[in-house]
């Protein structure tokens, strides 16, 4: 009997361990569930072009300025970061004022993440507004895998980890698991009971940052799982749904 061995999947739990990771060949999924994988996720399923991630608020202006039909948008520490147009909140981006356009976006972890992996076979943004178009597009690809968390400034941070977990549990069968981390993502992810994570969130540390700006309900949006039924990929400089 011939035994096919299964791809692995590792959890990185933040961009700080990024180098102990080795990204060639695999598919890697960035995690910033408050907000940036959120907000690019809802975006392109309601209808927009592109969105080109950019690491820097003048790199933004700069590409918004010179792309047509295009919105610059982000958030630096959580607040709508000066120059730019729109914020990160997927509330801001229904069809009829996201659709057609082309959305520039920077943000303090998720982007930063992003251009910081090499050599990946495939980049692709995970939320739980797509959670399992996600892990289905995983199985399929029959790769490596590696969960990224973005983390907040390179510190752990729960939701995105809660992500990581809740794919672990839901893709486990398909790969074969021997990180610690993606161990630990997914006992947190049986921990909250695997629903109403907004509650279960509410004693986190970037709940309460952002609460502290009013976003309760984006951030509430953000953890239901399956809003958004895309697979957002990175091709070229550009995300577009999948």
């Amino acid at each position: 009997m011939i035994t096919v061995e299964k791809p692995k999947l590792e959890v990185c739990l933040s961009p700080a361990l990024l180098h102990l990771y080795d990204t060639k060949g695999a598919v890697v999924v960035i995690i910033d569930i408050f907000r940036a994988t959120s907000t690019i996720t809802a975006a392109l399923h309601n209808g927009a072009s592109k969105v080109i991630p950019v690491a820097t608020v003048a790199e933004c202006i700069a590409i918004g300025a010179s792309t047509p039909n295009s919105l610059t948008a982000g958030e630096r520490d959580g607040k709508v970061a000066d120059g730019l147009q729109h914020g990160n909140s997927p509330l801001e981006y229904p069809a009829s004022f996201i659709k057609g356009k082309t959305l520039v976006l920077t943000t303090t972890n998720g982007t930063r993440l992003l251009h910081m992996v090499k050599d990946a076979a495939e980049i692709v943004i995970g939320s739980f507004l797509n959670l399992t178009v996600v892990c289905d597009y995983l199985i399929a690809q029959n790769k490596n895998v590696l969960l990224g968390c973005a983390s907040w400034k390179d510190k752990y941070n729960l939701e995105d980890t809660l992500f990581a977990g809740a794919v672990t549990d839901a893709v486990q069968n398909h790969f074969s698991i021997n990180c610690d981390a993606a161990r630990s993502a997914k006992h947190l992810y049986k921990s909250s009971g695997g629903s109403n994570f907004i509650e279960f969130l509410k004693d986190s540390s970037h709940y309460n940052r952002l609460s502290a700006f009013g976003l309760e309900e984006d951030m509430a949006y953000c953890v239901t799982p399956d809003l958004h039924p895309v697979v957002p990929r990175l091709q070229g400089d550009s995300i577009i749904a999948g």
